[in-house]
């Protein structure tokens, strides 16, 4: 899976080749979804783009054919419903950690590191502004979705309303970058060179603010000793 060449032909390769493996395209984006949600350094938006990818590649045998007669492709809905849920269930498990939890876990090194310096006085503030709506903001701040979803359960954000507001939030992003996606997916391969370009630029921002981050975090707590 990781042995992908930054070529044009490589980036092709590497989408079609899982095109006709359902099972493993809908176990990787829980994984990846899972992993995204706990603030590990993995785009969740470049995760949803590259499954609509494959979607597309499925849906065009004749361009991408399968590597034997009659072999399954992802399906476009199937892959809109389990992008969905797989977003939405890992951002009730964050919350339900924060809720069950609760003050126990502000105690930790883990919330120290991960949540209270990842913004949470504007976390904090943010709840005060919006209330229970500030649940589906963070759905759409990458750098917070972690630290704010916890902070929905530890700061007694009801289940219900965390659930209808979040819940919401992945209804109207998720399934709708993933099928655009895999209806427009031509596109993206015909301008395959700026994609390459994009992945490598994300994922080179994300490193860099990683390494930052963690270099700030440690000079906060030498500081604070």
């Amino acid at each position: 899976m990781f042995g992908i060449e930054f070529s044009e032909a490589g980036l092709v390769q590497f989408f079609s080749q899982y095109a006709y493996q359902p099972a493993y395209v809908y176990t990787f984006i829980c994984c990846f979804m899972l992993a995204a949600s706990f603030g590990l350094p993995i785009p969740e938006e470049l995760t949803l783009i590259s499954a609509g990818l494959v979607a597309y590649m499925a849906q065009n045998p004749a361009q991408f054919p399968p590597p034997y007669p009659g072999a399954e492709g992802v399906n476009v809905i199937t892959l809109c419903i389990v992008s969905f849920l797989a977003v939405f269930l890992s951002d009730l498990v964050v919350y339900l950690i924060g809720k069950i939890f609760g003050g126990r876990i502000i105690k930790t090194k883990f919330f120290q590191k991960q949540v209270a310096g990842a913004g949470f006085d504007k976390i904090n503030s943010w709840f005060q502004k919006y209330g229970g709506w500030a649940c589906g903001i963070f759905r759409f701040t990458p750098g917070l979705r972690f630290p704010g979803h916890l902070s929905c359960g530890l700061l007694g954000i009801p289940l219900w309303k965390f659930c209808a507001v979040d819940g919401l939030a992945a209804l109207l992003s998720v399934p709708t970058q993933v099928y655009f996606v895999a209806s427009y997916g031509g596109k993206v391969l015909e301008h395959l060179k700026e994609f390459k370009l994009v992945v490598i630029g994300v994922l080179g921002v994300v490193l860099i603010v990683w390494l930052i981050r963690r270099v700030y975090l440690k000079n906060v707590r030498k500081t604070a000793v």
